[in-house]
Order: C-alpha cells, then sequence, then structure tokens
C-alpha cells in the first residue's frame, strides 16, 4: 500500500513529493498525472512568483495587498502563513538551480505586479513556470522512493467510512484499469478553465481533482469567483502575461487612448497615476474591457472585440532582456513583432479563486485527503487573485500538504478495508461497460460546447441572477444527457474518447456548482460581479460559498464565515499613492 498518493504532476504536486520524502525516507510516495509532469500546466506561468526580499517591503504589506486585492474575502490566518513561507520556498528553489533572473549588483531582480504596492515579483526573464516546473521535477528525479504513475487518469476515490483509502486509475497507454490503495491522497490537479470556451488555460485542465472531492464528500468553496486575465490573445487564448505592463506596457483602445485612467481601479485618490494604472488588478482591469466594449471603443475581430496592447515604446532591446516570451508567442501565433506593432488582446478565463475546502494545511473534510495548489482553495485569493501569488501557493501549500500526508500516513498503518476493494471493482465494471460504446448518444463535443457556451453567457464577466438561475437548469440537463453520451471508441489502448468523456462529466459537475454559488451570492465582490446587485454585501456575504454535492447529484450551496485576524473590512486600494 502506498503511504501518500498524490494525485497530478505540476507543481504542487511535485512539492509535496519532495516534502514527504524529506520528512520521512521511509514513506511510499506515488505521483498519478494524466500527462508527463513536464507537461503540466504550471509550465505555462510567465510574470512571476511574490515573495518579500526588497528593501522597504514588509510581510504586512504583502498581506494587506492580498487581502484587499481579494475584497476581504481572504482568510487571513491563511494568508499570513502563506506571506511568511513564501520568501523561503522561492530562495529553496534558487538552492535547488531555479535560474531567477538578477540585478547587476547580483540581487534577485523584482517586478511590479498588479495590485501589488511594492516590488516583490521574483521572476526568470518570463517563463518562471518553465523553470520553476523543470527545477522541481528534476528535484523529484533525486529521489527513488518517489514512484511515477505518467499518463495515468484518476476515475475515482475509494472512501469508507468518512476516510479515504486510495484512487482508481486508467492506464492511458493501455487501458488497464488498476485500483492503487493508499494512507493518504492529495489532489493537485490544477484548475478547471477549460469549462469556459475562451481560456488560457491548456485541455487538461477539466477540473478533475475538484470534481473527485465533490463527489467523495467534501465541499468546494467559493466556486463563483472566476478570474478574468485581461490580455488574452484573441482567437487562441493563449495568454500575455502581466509582465508585459510590469515593464510598462499600455492598454489603449481603437483610439490609442489610455482608457484606464477613466475606470476606478480601486485607489483611492481621483486619477491612477499614468505609469502604474495598467497594473490595477485583474477583476477590475477585465471589467473595464466591457465597458469601452459598451461606449464602441473597442475593435471588432473575427473572434470579438479587442483592445491594444503597446509595447513598442519599451523598445526592442528591452523586450528580449525582460520579456522575450512574449515577442515569441507574438511572432507565432499573431504574426507580428511587438517591438514595431500593437497587441490584440482581451479578457480570458484564467483561473478559479475556487476549489476543494481545505485547511492551512490542506486537508480536507474527509480523513486522509489533502488538496493543494489552484485545485484547492485555502483560501488566500479570496474574490480576486492578485498576479504572481498563485506560484509562491503551490510551493507553500504544496508543502504544507506533503508534510500532513506524511505524519498521517504515519499515525495510520491499518490495512485496507474489505469495502475498498469492492468500489474498486464497482468502478472497474462501469468503465468497461462505458468503453463499450454507445453510438446512439450524443457527442462530446457538443455537450462541452453547450457547456462552455451556457457559462460562458451566464457567468462571464457580469452576471445576473435570471441568467444564471436558467444556467443552473441548462447544465444540469446537460449533465445528465451526458451520462449517456456517445462513445464510437471501443478500443483500449489510448482511448482519448473515454477520458474525454471522463472529463466531461467532471467539468459538468464544476459547472453546476459555479452557477449554483454566483446565483447563491447576492452581491458584487472581486471577480463575481452581479449587476442586479452591484454593492458589495459584507453583513450578509462575508463569507465563503460551501457547496456539497447532494443525494441527486444538485449543488447544495451554504456559508462559511471568513477569518479575519488584523485587517477589517475596507476599501480596495492598489498601486503607489
Amino acid at each position: 500500500m502506498i503511504d501518500v498518493l498524490i494525485v497530478g504532476g505540476g507543481g504542487a504536486g511535485l512539492r509535496a513529493a519532495i516534502a514527504v520524502v524529506e520528512t520521512d525516507p521511509a514513506l511510499e510516495v506515488a505521483v498519478v498525472s494524466k500527462v508527463y509532469p513536464m507537461r503540466s500546466h504550471t509550465v505555462s506561468a510567465e510574470g512571476g512568483a511574490a515573495g518579500v526580499i526588497a528593501d522597504g517591503d514588509t510581510l504586512d504589506e504583502h498581506c494587506y495587498d492580498t487581502i484587499s486585492g481579494g475584497d476581504w474575502l481572504c482568510d487571513q490566518d491563511a494568508v499570513e502563513a502563506f506571506v511568511a513561507e513564501a520568501p523561503r520556498e522561492l530562495i529553496q528553489l534558487e538552492h535547488w538551480g531555479c535560474p531567477w533572473s538578477r540585478e547587476p549588483d547580483g540581487n534577485v531582480a523584482v517586478r511590479p505586479f498588479g495590485g501589488m504596492k511594492r516590488e516583490r515579483t521574483w521572476y526568470a526573464a518570463d517563463k518562471t513556470g518553465f523553470h520553476l516546473l523543470h527545477t522541481l521535477f528534476q528535484t523529484t528525479l533525486k529521489y527513488q522512493e518517489i514512484k511515477r504513475y505518467d499518463e495515468w487518469y484518476v476515475t475515482k476515490l475509494l472512501v469508507d467510512d468518512g476516510r479515504v483509502h486510495g484512487v482508481v486509475a486508467v492506464e492511458i497507454r493501455t487501458g488497464r484499469i488498476e485500483t492503487i490503495a493508499a494512507r493518504t491522497v492529495i489532489l493537485a490537479t490544477g484548475g478547471c478553465g477549460r469549462v469556459f470556451p475562451f481560456t488560457t488555460n491548456a485541455a487538461i485542465k477539466t477540473g478533475d481533482g475538484m470534481a473527485l472531492a465533490y463527489r467523495a464528500g467534501a465541499p468546494l468553496k467559493d466556486m463563483e469567483f472566476v478570474q478574468y486575465h485581461p490580455t488574452g490573445l484573441p482567437f487562441t487564448g493563449i495568454l500575455i502575461t502581466e509582465a508585459a505592463r510590469a515593464e510598462g506596457g499600455w492598454l489603449i483602445n481603437k483610439d490609442g487612448y489610455r482608457y484606464l485612467q477613466d475606470y476606478d481601479l480601486g485607489k483611492p485618490t481621483p486619477t491612477p497615476k499614468l505609469r502604474s494604472m495598467e497594473l490595477g488588478p485583474r477583476d477590475r482591469v477585465s471589467q473595464a474591457f466591457v465597458h469601452e466594449q459598451e461606449k464602441g471603443r473597442t475593435v471588432d475581430t473575427p473572434y470579438g472585440p479587442v483592445v491594444y496592447l503597446d509595447l513598442r515604446h519599451l523598445g526592442e532591446a528591452k523586450i528580449d532582456a525582460r520579456i522575450p516570451f512574449v515577442r515569441e508567442l507574438c511572432r507565432s501565433y499573431q504574426n507580428l513583432d511587438p517591438a514595431t506593432d500593437l497587441i490584440p488582446v482581451r479578457p480570458v478565463v484564467h483561473y478559479m479563486m475556487g476549489g476543494v475546502h481545505t485547511d492551512l494545511d490542506g486537508a480536507t473534510p474527509i480523513a486522509g485527503l489533502y488538496a493543494a495548489g489552484e485545485t484547492a482553495c485555502v483560501s488566500i485569493n479570496g474574490a480576486n487573485r492578485l498576479g504572481s501569488n498563485s506560484l509562491p501557493e503551490i510551493l507553500v501549500f504544496g508543502r504544507r500538504a506533503g508534510l500532513a500526508a506524511a505524519e498521517f500516513a504515519r499515525g495510520h498503518r491499518q490495512s485496507e478495508p474489505p469495502a475498498v476493494s469492492t468500489q474498486g471493482a464497482d468502478e472497474q465494471r462501469r468503465l468497461e461497460r462505458v468503453r463499450g460504446g454507445n453510438p446512439n448518444g450524443e457527442r462530446i463535443a457538443d455537450l462541452r460546447e453547450q457547456m462552455q457556451h451556457t457559462l460562458e453567457s451566464a457567468a462571464g464577466i457580469y452576471r445576473t441572477g435570471a441568467e444564471l438561475a436558467k444556467a443552473v437548469d441548462t447544465l444540469a440537463e446537460l449533465n445528465h444527457r451526458a451520462q449517456d453520451a456517445r462513445l464510437d471508441d471501443t478500443s483500449t489502448a489510448f482511448n482519448t474518447e473515454l477520458i474525454n468523456l471522463q472529463e466531461l462529466q467532471s467539468m459538468l459537475d464544476i459547472a453546476q456548482t459555479i452557477a449554483a454559488c454566483a446565483f447563491n451570492r447576492r452581491e458584487s465582490r472581486g471577480a463575481h460581479q452581479r449587476t442586479d446587485h452591484p454593492a458589495r454585501d459584507d453583513e450578509t456575504y462575508l463569507a465563503h460559498s460551501l457547496v456539497h454535492r447532494a443525494p441527486d447529484g444538485s449543488p447544495s450551496v451554504g456559508l462559511l464565515p471568513v477569518t479575519i485576524t488584523r485587517w477589517p473590512p475596507g476599501e480596495r486600494v492598489y498601486g503607489r499613492d
């Protein structure tokens, strides 16, 4: 039996695996990932990782920026722990070989980032996630104790009497279905941006871990808070990192006007300084785009309305030194050069603030089950995540979850209960029955497209109760229809259609929780903007949404108080005074 089984081979999962073997080499650790770990979505993070290191910066300022940026929905005890541990994790990465960019004097370079008052974002040019994931993966190779199940897809958590005992997984290469018994399980499968049609997220980000926990009885938290990043390339959705604006890029409308000076981005002064307004919080900058569109000041394209990101004034040398990947992406996917051309951009779904409900050590209400990274909701991101907080989050809470799981595994050495093998056999029969094919059902792609457009129209940047109510009903119907979706491929080896169907069913479960939580929250806060309830309502909704799966499969939403330690709710601020 495996002591600690980690589902997900990205940054949070690999950091958890390292923590387990470093704290107790006698424990058996395994990482199950549906892709080779170096293809995990962490690799695509560009801008950087926040951690207090610069002269004049303080932990309290990082805490306040995070809490204010999250519109006071962050659990402040979690934020304090995160901010205190983030610099140590980034220094640890340095020791493992991560090539942080440097100043001429040799100090680690930091850049400004959206919603941060200080320059505290460490970076490795604009391929920070690439270098971070390489560093973690190469570090895991030192430890023979870490066993890998590469290209396996987990379909079910095995839970008996309130405790997890392992998973059922399919080896994609062969189609072999296996029950993997484990004393603890850590979910680190990333987010679920693919529930929307236009996203920066890779095709693998289908909410698998969230859905596994939800079906097993663990609640999800704050699922209504979906972050749009203001600068995605049209058609592809590929991210143009916030680092481009941190280095001095401007957002301009069709008239060449820096329109953000016309909007309240959360700064108490009447007009933000021109040098910093592009680094407003992502939710506010994305909302400003919608208002520009309503005023007819965006540019129509075959892939929707856009504004422009202007980097031309930075010069070729600075672009190549500080954001070379941005230039590479623009050349490859837009056939333009940001040193001489404007970049068309539009808001795009980027990140889930919500996820599996956990404590500060990643523990869920199911004994032995942990979650970390974007899969989890601790919560440090509240109603809006600040850029560059996500990479240190996977490090801090990946490590914490690994240590907690290791301790749990050492204290629970009992053998596997008989009910677990029965559950595993039942799941194997279900998968074999599904793989038998159903030529008469609806196509997976059609159901997926209907789900995505339903959610986009109802739970986008702006929302209304009427549209959300309609979406709740539509998504429930789609989920029911997906149980009999068409499956033409009955083979075993590399049956990606079988995997696509399991992903679709996960996404539909998650989409239902997003719509239900958004309908239930009758206020506007951060990334959740209700035009029929435009004000923030701290008296009623200074609370997390907590959604359980009801016996009939529908989402049941309640509220959980936010933890306040030292910062009472106030006005959101950003930038420099």
